[in-house]
């Protein structure tokens, strides 16, 4: 079918945009150890793998969180149309960028989910939250 192949050919031009390296990762849960009370945080690994930052929007939103003022930038992250089971909360961070080393080590929360019919990319709405 003709849509099929256009399809597939926009999702490889996609991919091919996808120059940055990231890890999905959704929160385990928090156990404590029995002898000392300390914490352990687990997480379990979502997706590993080719995806691309974009600037969602121009503006950036700021929120009071105790006294202190949280800047909070809304991003897109687009990985692969294969990456399914995302989810909202999930945590997305970079572990390599061929032409932005800044987004190395960089953190987003996934705010929002992105369902298309014809889509050429999965589309996460992340905030980053810078201070």
């Amino acid at each position: 079918m003709v849509l099929d192949a256009l399809l597939a050919r926009g999702r490889a031009a996609a991919e091919a945009l996808m120059t940055d390296e990231c890890v999905i990762r959704r929160d385990g849960g928090t156990t404590y150890d029995p002898e000392t009370g300390y914490p352990t945080e687990s997480t379990s690994q979502v997706y590993a793998g080719k995806c691309r930052v974009q600037q969602q929007s121009a503006s950036a939103g700021a929120r009071e969180v105790g006294e202190a003022a949280v800047l909070l930038l809304r991003l897109e992250v687009q990985v692969p149309m294969s990456v399914v089971g995302v989810q909202a909360d999930d945590v997305v961070e970079v572990t390599a960028s061929r032409h932005d080393v800044e987004l190395v080590g960089r953190r987003f929360r996934v705010r929002d989910l992105f369902h298309k019919t014809h889509a050429t990319s999965r589309r996460l709405g992340v905030e980053e939250v810078t201070s």
